[in-house]
């Protein structure tokens, strides 16, 4: 039993495993909303407010 314990201790039971992650289904339009296209939209509003930003603080 002692030489079990520390490897019981790697992974509590019930949790998930690295190992059972999927692929991105790219056939399912919510796995194509969800990890492509939001981040994309987020990254060009993210852009879009720096720029309104800067702007803002050179007329002041």
């Amino acid at each position: 039993m002692l030489n079990i314990y520390p490897l019981l201790l790697q992974l509590p039971i019930g949790t998930r495993n690295p190992d059972d992650n999927n692929p991105i289904d790219l056939t399912s339009a919510f796995d194509v909303i969800v990890y492509i296209i939001l981040p994309i939209l987020m990254i060009v509003f993210y852009i879009i407010w720096r720029k309104k930003k800067k702007q803002d603080q050179d007329r002041e």
